[in-house]
Parts: structure tokens; sequence; C-alpha cells
């Protein structure tokens, strides 16, 4: 399997830490786990990846097998932002202060997440219609660490109204670096990304400004580093279906062509790669349930026989998935020599 790694030519700086490169991971809930990080970080060219977004409190009032998951990290897992999210400003710098202790290199703030059971309750994108405590928010977890600390937001609740003013009181509440979605809390992911939406942000502030949404090509990172004057781009669902597609817009980004994907033999090395790395976190049971949603986007393109493919689907011990798996990698060999 192709790993290459460049030496970087885009590195810069945030809040004092030093980054290799100008591409980064996105904190997306149920995906940028452990497992999921690794393997995207195992290709190159991240330059700094997110963590879930975590509730305070799933790690300060009841740590459970799940929440221990949901912080789980490694020496190869670095640099590294925790995300939380909330409206309780005493309880985030708890949190933000329990990340610290544990050799947290940066914190992130959520306030973009447009999932309605998180807005509301006021947090994620709903605190954009609350900008005052938005920025007390903010604020309180600056003060409360040494680290940097970054906020995520988008363009507004409901029209792209508010993030400019947003972004001049976070930075004067200190915060090191803003992540930018270019869509409001009512258009989720549809539509097109704003870009000069991004820019108008990137242009009323000093610190660095990442740029996110529907960077799904490497025209489209050229053109958001264009349009929007970002300091960095964020790059997210296209990671699920390529995890070597950061890699090639950092290849891009200093002018050397991407390499060839990995071939269909070297996808079922990295699913067997990310299997194991599911139960070694999850545990048997929960490992291989949750794998599940990684097979299609692996096997897409293959051909393999639907009977297959909904027998792997449907395995639930680790014993069906290697009898199943096996089945496909048989299979593979077989096309590959016809």
């Amino acid at each position: 399997m192709t790993r290459t790694k460049t030496a970087s030519k885009n590195g810069w700086i945030l809040g004092g830490l030093a980054l290799s490169t100008r591409v980064v991971l996105a904190p997306m809930a149920g995906y940028t786990d452990l497992p999921f990080r690794r393997l995207v970080r195992s290709f190159g060219g991240v330059g700094l990846a997110f963590s879930e977004m975590v509730n305070p409190d799933s790690i300060l009032r009841g740590r459970s097998r799940k929440s221990a998951a949901l912080v789980a990290t490694a020496p190869d897992d670095r640099p590294l932002g925790w995300q939380i999210y909330g409206t309780h400003p005493d309880l985030l710098a708890e949190a933000a202060q329990w990340f610290e202790a544990r050799g947290a290199e940066l914190i992130d703030v959520n306030m973009g997440c447009p999932q309605k059971k998180i807005c509301s309750r006021g947090g994620g994108a709903a605190l954009m219609k609350k900008p005052d405590l938005a920025v007390a928010l903010a604020r309180r977890v600056v003060e409360s660490v040494k680290i940097p600390v970054t906020v995520k937001l988008r363009l507004g609740w409901d029209a792209p109204d508010v993030a400019v003013e947003l972004a001049r009181g976070l930075e004067g509440a200190g915060a090191a670096a803003l992540t930018v979605h270019g869509r409001t809390r009512a258009q989720r992911f549809a539509g097109e990304v704003d870009l000069d939406g991004i820019r108008q942000v990137v242009e009323a502030v000093r610190i660095p400004v990442i740029a996110n949404g529907d960077v799904f090509t490497l025209a489209a990172a050229r053109e958001m580093f264009r349009s929007t004057g970002c300091a960095a781009i964020m790059i997210g669902r296209h990671a699920f279906s390529e995890p070597w597609f950061l890699r090639d817009v950092e290849r891009d980004l200093v002018g050397e062509p991407p390499l060839p994907p990995p071939t269909f033999a070297e996808r079922l090395v990295m699913m067997r790669r990310l299997y194991a790395d599911h139960l070694a976190l999850y545990g048997e049971r929960f490992g291989v349930a949750l794998f599940r949603r990684w097979i299609p986007r692996f096997v897409k393109g293959m051909g393999a026989p639907r009977p297959l493919m909904i027998a792997f689907l449907q395995a639930a011990t680790p014993a069906e998935w290697e009898a199943h798996m096996g089945e496909l990698e048989r299979w593979t060999e077989t096309v590959v020599r016809a």
C-alpha cells in the first residue's frame, strides 16, 4: 500500500502550535474516532486532526466504556485537537482542563453543529443566535487553559449574517484560530458552500481561519484557498471514501502530483487494519458491529457479489467477519487474475 509521506513546504503556526501542513481532518461525530484518524494519518498530509465532538458530562461525570473510547488516542495520533460542546462556561472550562491535564495540545469549541439534538439544547450552531453567550463561553475556556483554543462555527443560523461580528468577538476573547463552515445551520450540508462568506470572516480578523465545506476535489481545494485567503482547509466527508485524499491535497499544494489510489487489494489491507483497531478499541462485540459502516465504503467499485456483501454486512462475530473477509479477498484475487 502506498503511504509515501513528503516533506511539507506548507507548515504554519496555530497559537504557538507548529503544524506541518495546511490540511486538517474535520471532527465528525460517529466517524473520526482513533481508528479512523490513524488510518487517515497513515497516508501523510494531515497537519492537524480533531476528535469527535465530546460532551463534557461524558468525561467528567460518568466514565463509561463508550466515553473511554471517545477520548482514546495514541502516540501516532498527533497533533490532535479535542472538540467540546455545550452552553455552560464552567463545565466547558473544566472539560478543557481535563484534556490539558492529559496532554492535549489544543481545544476546540463547537459552535457549528447543525444536529437537532444538539441545537435544541442551545449548543452547537444554536450559539450563533446568542453571540454574547458564545463569546463568553470561548473566553472562559481560553482563560482556563494554557494551550490554544479554537472555535468552529457556521456563517449564521438561517442567514449568513452573524459570522463576521461573532468572529471578531471570538478573536477578542482569545481564540487562537477559527474554523468556518461556509453554510448556515438551516442549510445543514445542502446547497453550495459560500466562499465569499468565509472570505469576509478571514478579512475581519487577524487570527488564522480554517475554511471548511465541499472540498471533494483537488480543484475545489485550490479554489478554497484562492477565493477565501484562508490559512488552512478542513476536509470532512470526502475522507470517508478516500482516506488518502488529504495526502493528495497536501501534495497538490506543494506542486506535486497525486499518488495512484490504492488498488482493490490494498483497500482490503486497509480494511483489515481499521478492523483490527476497532476490535482493540471497542472489543469484539461492538467492534464488529461498528465496523459495518465502513464495509460499503471500502468495497465500493469492486463489483463484489451482492449475496456476499449482504452476508458480510450481517456478520456479528469475529469468526463470521473473517469468513466473509476471506471470501472477499479470494474473489478479489480471482477478478485481478482475470
